[in-house]
């Protein structure tokens, strides 16, 4: 049975930033992991409203009666299925039944329990400092959104440092769809757009910004600024439309009915997101100093949005001189300065832009849902270790759906892009022939598993564009500029590998000749054939193995005796390698370790399954069992970096791994598998994948699942954002790779939950 982890919080579709921010971690966590714990919600309501809740939601609690919050306890304690409890903290949704009721539910509590403070409040008085002392003392952990609230909690509260989680607010992934397109799609072409969103109330500080116009127009007369979300339900009960009143006064008065629009919705989540897309500056007006961290602030800076803020805590701790500008609380000159120079300066707002996104990815919901699950993990382990009956919590990835968004993107009718910047395709980048043979190999995986008609397109995009590489000595050039002409790069860098490459590339299509057209079959026979001469000459290690590859995939359909010949001639070549090389401690074909390692032990494999030769065998198994136990670690793995080489008798460095090396090695544990069925091998085949998932040393996620892209490294301290086609291509062979693997051992399945609501 799975642990159950109930969520005691507002819930939609009750409209409030905490329903939302809890909506948001539960959908994160369930698209993240699978089969690992069950989430379900107590959804807190007030006496004056009640809502028809989604599935998840198993009981509603009434806030305001204080008489409930006992029985409330000891309700959740009965509940064999619950094994943590998780709180999301305003003080506002407790206040009308006191500090002493929510006090006695959470020391009335058995089950372990975990806090998350939305708010914390600095300069405490005694009172206060007493309640929120009491409150830690009775949850394992709490969690705050930033460094500041750490520092305020541990320092002013009194608090144990160690008690106190810093787990930044989530923010979404989007497209980063194109501006002008999103402009046109609202009605706002041509138009310099701000916009700020949220729930109205008094403490947004609207008012700032209406005061600030004049002087923005003055200088940009094309300015519009979006006002968009409705009134506070709360303060709609209390004030009725008094504030939004009062701003569409001060509009009228100040004449900017052409530049200010209200958009009086609670907008979904869609649309929201390319609102944000579409701002030229996100402004963010609040009046309260105190206001430890915003929703509304995350999600301009998910969408890339250049920022001009108040200096509420969450902006002075993520905002720098290089994504944004802070201004005085209520000053509207400040403001309008800000927004004038940002406006008048494209060169600053794009390097704003680029620089937000950098600093807010990784706190994309997938890393807050991995975050929150480490947390999870560690607080039922310890509640389950005075019963090791329980077992540990495991937590297993939730494999993302195939999805070719971003290689499409990359792809023209050229072929595929090489670099993009974050994830807009760089043209100046120009192709290589070595993406394109990925990218050919990657999309005849794709069709033998989907057998969609429009694969044989790109097929034949990626293969027309590696013949377009060939030379008349039947060598390949690897570097191609935009305008379709080979860049003197070609004469500075050794060639060897590229042409290995382009042929396995054209190897592994051959091999599909049941399935794809017989022109490409034909097609990438007459290249291979030309190509073949040179393969004898091929002397660089993986270009040997590259060509090993490519030649025993062309032999399942030719099985040829030449073709044999010539892995035979590289095989011995690489055995003669390992023998000059290898020592007890050192079992491999150089004195390093290099990039794309795992290619050499499986072309000896594929040498063995072609020829038979068993010195093949031998040398696959003990170069490959070397090479992962320098790369793995139980459920983790770590492949060499890419700044230094590990050479022999060195200590390697710990950090720069690059998607190619991850997958690489996921290629060559499924081949290994397919030869000798060892379950080990299956297992390090899904635990390399979860590198691309977030199981890594910063716990991040590298795939990019609202992309289809991949990150193209994975430093010490950051992931690097950019979606290049190597980082892509190499995700998308392994991510294919794991679905044949499951496909053929039958590891698909489906599980569904019944759900009740109860009222307590």
């Amino acid at each position: 049975m799975k642990d159950e982890i109930l969520f005691i919080t507002s819930y939609p579709p009750r409209e409030c930033g905490i329903a939302t921010y809890s909506q948001d971690l539960l959908v994160a966590l369930n698209n993240k992991f699978k089969h690992s714990f069950s989430l379900r919600v107590c959804a807190l309501e007030a006496s004056n409203t009640t809502f028809l809740y989604p599935k998840e939601v198993k009981y509603t609690f009434n806030t305001e009666d204080g008489s409930r919050y006992w029985p409330l306890s000891q309700k959740i304690n009965a509940d064999d299925e619950i094994n943590l409890v998780l709180i999301q903290h305003e003080f506002g949704f407790f206040q009308r039944a006191g500090e002493k009721a929510f006090l006695q539910f959470l020391y009335g509590l058995t089950k372990p329990a975990m806090i998350i403070f939305h708010t914390v409040l600095p300069s405490p008085d005694e009172a206060l400092r007493n309640n929120v002392r009491a409150i830690a003392n009775a949850v394992v952990f709490m969690v705050v959104m930033t460094k500041n609230a750490r520092q305020v909690l541990s320092a002013e509260y009194g608090v144990s440092p160690e008690k106190i989680i810093v787990i930044p607010h989530g923010t979404h992934l989007v497209p980063h769809l194109n501006n002008d397109f999103l402009k046109n799609k609202y009605g706002l072409n041509g138009r310099k757009v701000l916009s700020t969103f949220g729930l109205l109330s008094s403490g947004k500080g609207i008012e700032t910004t209406l005061e600030a116009m004049p002087g923005i127009i003055e200088h940009n007369p094309d300015v519009i600024f979006l006002v968009m979300g409705k009134t506070h339900p709360s303060v709609l009960l209390e004030e009725g439309e008094t504030y939004r009143n009062m701003l569409e006064a001060r509009v009228e008065a100040l004449e900017l009915s052409g530049h200010v629009k209200f958009i009086n919705q609670y907008l979904p989540l869609h649309d929201l997101l390319e609102y944000l897309q579409l701002t030229d500056i996100y402004l963010f007006t609040s009046k309260d100093p105190n206001q430890a961290v915003s929703g509304t602030f995350s999600y301009a800076m998910s969408c890339a949005c250049p920022i001009i803020s108040t200096p509420i805590p969450h902006a002075r701790e993520v905002l720098r001189d290089d994504t944004g500008i802070i201004f005085d609380f209520q000053d509207a000159g400040q403001l309008a300065a800000g927004v004038n120079r940002l406006l008048n300066d494209d060169t600053i707002r794009a390097a704003f832009s680029a620089n937000t996104l950098h600093r807010i990815v990784p706190t994309a919901w997938e890393n807050s849902a991995i975050a929150h699950a480490l947390l999870f993990q560690k607080i039922i382990d310890n509640s389950h270790s005075a019963s090791p009956s329980n077992g540990r919590i495991a937590l297993e990835y939730r494999i993302p759906a195939i999805n070719l968004d971003h290689l499409k993107k990359m792809t023209t009718t050229i072929g595929i892009i090489q670099f993009s910047k974050i994830n807009q395709p760089d043209l100046d980048s120009g192709y290589t022939l070595d993406d394109n043979a990925r990218a050919l190999i990657a999309m005849c995986m794709h069709f033998e598993l989907s057998e969609a008609e429009e694969d044989l397109a790109l097929i034949q995009t990626y293969l027309d564009f590696v013949a377009g590489c060939q030379q008349s000595d039947g060598g390949f050039l690897n570097y191609v500029d935009q305008y379709l002409s080979f860049t003197p790069q070609n004469e500075s860098v050794n060639l060897s590998d590229s042409n290995g490459r382009a042929i396995w590339a054209l190897g592994f299509v051959i091999s599909k000749f049941r399935i794809l057209p017989r022109d490409i079959i034909l097609q990438a026979e007459s290249i291979l054939q030309r190509a073949l001469p040179r393969i004898e000459g091929l002397y660089s290690t993986r270009a040997m193995a590259f060509a090993i590859k490519g030649l025993y995939y062309w032999n399942i359909e030719l099985n040829s005796t030449e073709n044999s010949r010539l892995i035979t001639t590289l095989a011995n070549r690489l055995v003669q390698m390992f023998r000059h090389e290898s020592e007890p401690d050192w079992q491999w074909f150089e004195s390093y370790l290099t990039y794309a390692n795992s290619i050499l032990p499986e072309a000896m494999l594929c040498a063995w399954l072609d020829t038979g030769t068993p010195v093949y065998q031998e040398v696959a198994r003990m170069s490959f069992n070397f090479l992962k136990e320098l790369t793995f670690n139980g459920d983790n793995i770590k492949v060499i970096s890419n700044k230094s080489w590990h050479h022999k008798g060195s200590k390697p460095l710990e950090h720069g791994e690059q998607p190619i090396d991850v997958a690489y090695t996921i290629l060559a544990l499924d081949r290994f598998y397919d030869a000798y069925g060892m379950p080990d091998d299956a297992e390090k085949m899904i635990s390399a994948f979860n590198w691309f998932l977030g199981n890594n040393h910063l716990q991040q996620i590298i795939y990019n699942p609202c992309t289809g892209g991949c990150y193209d490294g994975l430093e010490e301290n950051h992931v690097n954002l950019n979606q290049g086609a190597e980082s892509t291509l190499s995700y998308l062979m392994a991510r294919l790779a794991v679905e044949q693997h499951n496909l053929v051992n039958g590891l698909r399945a489906i599980h569904f939950q019944a759900s009740a609501t109860v009222v307590v």
